[in-house]
């Protein structure tokens, strides 16, 4: 049973609209608090997106997500999982990034989670382009390589941008592989779409043993036949869960610098996060909210649900373990 400490405030204590806004309405604690020993997961924001090519603004994402997250409640409505009653869950604040050097932002990103995992803490995060995962993961694969279930429209396997530029939002799983930070054999990608320049991120990934399932094989299958192989793949060892927004579709999440169509609803959205279940997630992120393109926070909401969504899991490991 976890610590009320870290349990939210309730809506019938302070209207979901009054109070300063954390993650879940759950206690700041920074890295330099005495509660910090206690805390078991922690919700981390990185409002970084120095590596965004096209359509900037998820830098604005976290605080976005703060915001529509007070909307969750204690318990999830599906699993009845109550999460904040089975592990001590906190706001860690923000990393603070370097918004005019993108190397140095990455170092920050890496030293505020290697604090984060030396305290023993499951980091939950919210970005920030897909460019933060690579520092966090150089954070989190220190000890080993980890697997990866990745959600997401686009591979962000590609080796380089303009002629070589190496990181950037669309390279981040090529350098995590090359660096030895992700087990490429224990890596699935679900709802690869779009269109292409060629097929280099994809012949890189085969070359690898990385598993693609397009969206077109989604939709064929299912969510839990997906996710069934998804779980066969990463096994029952350490493994990261990587979800970026435009693996939905944008008449659901248009909020997102690189939408595709044709990608799941918002109930399968939310359907693969629940699924999870089992798996030994290590940390998740969240990325790819950019507020200047969601009118209404919509694409937020969902996000802030998502991550409820993968919360529940961690927390229930945390009970099984």
């Amino acid at each position: 049973m976890s610590d009320p400490f870290f349990h939210p405030v309730s809506g019938f204590d302070l209207p979901r609209f009054a109070g300063v806004p954390t993650f879940m309405r759950l206690p700041h604690v920074p890295l330099d608090d005495a509660r910090l020993q206690d805390v078991q997961i922690g919700l981390i924001g990185t409002p970084w997106d120095g590596g965004t090519t096209n359509r900037p603004g998820p830098r604005h994402g976290p605080r976005q997500l703060r915001d529509m997250s007070t909307m969750i409640r204690a318990q999830n409505g599906a699993t009845h999982i109550r999460p904040f009653e089975l592990a001590n869950c906190a706001d860690l604040g923000d990393v603070a990034p370097n918004p005019a050097g993108l190397e140095d932002s990455m170092t920050r990103i890496t030293a505020f989670y290697d604090q984060v995992t030396e305290a023993g803490i499951l980091p939950l995060t919210a970005g920030g382009d897909h460019l933060c995962s690579l520092p966090i993961l150089r954070a989190l694969a220190r000890a080993t390589p980890l697997g990866m279930i990745h959600f997401d429209s686009h591979t962000d396997l590609f080796h380089s941008y303009f002629g070589g530029t190496m990181y950037t939002h669309g390279t981040p799983f090529r350098r995590a592989v090359e660096e030895e930070l992700l087990d490429p054999k224990r890596v699935v990608q679900i709802g690869i779409r779009g269109t292409t320049y060629d097929s280099e991120d994809r012949d890189f990934a085969k070359s690898v043993g990385i598993r693609i399932i397009p969206i077109e094989e989604f939709h064929v299958r299912g969510v839990e036949d997906v996710m069934a192989e998804a779980k066969e793949i990463v096994g029952s060892s350490k493994t990261y869960v990587s979800y970026d927004i435009d693996f939905v579709d944008p008449a659901y999440a248009p909020g997102t610098g690189t939408p595709e169509v044709g990608g799941p609803n918002s109930y399968q959205a939310i359907q693969v996060a629940r699924m999870l279940d089992g798996v030994h997630i290590v940390g998740a992120d969240l990325v790819e909210v950019s507020p200047p393109f969601d009118t209404g926070g919509a694409t937020a909401f969902l996000g802030a649900s998502i991550m409820f969504e993968m919360l529940c899991n961690m927390a229930q490991n945390l009970t099984s373990d």
